[in-house]
């Protein structure tokens, strides 16, 4: 009686053992590491302004705004500026939409990177929006993953492992396009290492001359 029953929790063991390793090990398509399930992405995204249309032209405001702007998109590498005008074809919007393009004209932004265009507006004193494509980090929502802290009999981590982590990288990061890659070197300046190795083949001392301490010098440095 005892064999028998030794004989039949054996064989309940085995099969749940076969069981447990068909359900996790086989399972391809999950991934083996939080870094394999979090990782940095970026999506598209659309810095954009809209100004209100004024019979005086550009206002200070309106000014610091495309200043910054222009700023934004030189260090953002984007292709070109939209400025778009409430379609109308009132006279004083469209004269605010050229007006805006001279200021980023003469703010940096080339003429030739910047595009006029219209745009369904249910007012023809609709504002004018100025602005390009960029890209952002995509930062994952944490609070909607699904996470399942009870046993579980595999090496797998647990859901939500790393995602925090990921999404504050995302948030801090300053600029998205580190995502996608390095940022290309500017060439190295030889000229310096030139007169270095020059020096040093003809037996020359290659180092900086140092500038002579005169007395007192570093405390009247620190007054």
């Amino acid at each position: 009686m005892n064999r028998s029953i030794a004989s039949a929790v054996f064989v309940l063991a085995a099969a749940l053992a076969v069981t447990g390793c068909a359900s996790t090990a086989g399972d391809a398509s999950l991934p083996m590491t939080p870094l394999s399930r979090y990782a940095l992405q970026v999506e598209p995204g659309l810095d954009r302004i809209a100004l209100a249309v004024h019979e005086q032209g550009l206002s200070s405001n309106q000014q610091s705004a495309l200043r910054d702007l222009a700023a934004r998109y030189g260090a953002s590498g984007a292709g070109s500026v939209r400025i778009e005008s409430p379609a109308g074809d009132d006279p004083v919007a469209v004269e605010q939409a050229y007006a805006m393009r001279a200021f980023l004209q003469a703010a940096g932004v080339p003429g030739d990177r910047i595009q006029m265009a219209a745009y369904a507006a249910p007012d023809p004193r609709a504002p004018v929006l100025a602005g390009f494509e960029t890209i952002r980090a995509h930062i994952p929502d944490c609070a909607m993953e699904a996470r399942n802290m009870g046993p579980r009999f595999s090496n797998q981590s647990s859901g939500g492992l790393g995602c925090a982590i990921t999404a504050n990288m995302a948030a801090q990061i300053a600029d998205p396009r580190d995502i996608l890659g390095a940022r290309p070197m500017t060439p190295a300046d030889s000229g310096r290492a030139a007169v270095v190795f020059d020096n040093y083949r003809r037996g020359r001392i290659s180092s900086t001359p140092q500038e002579p301490l005169v007395d007192g010098e570093i405390s009247r440095a620190v007054d």
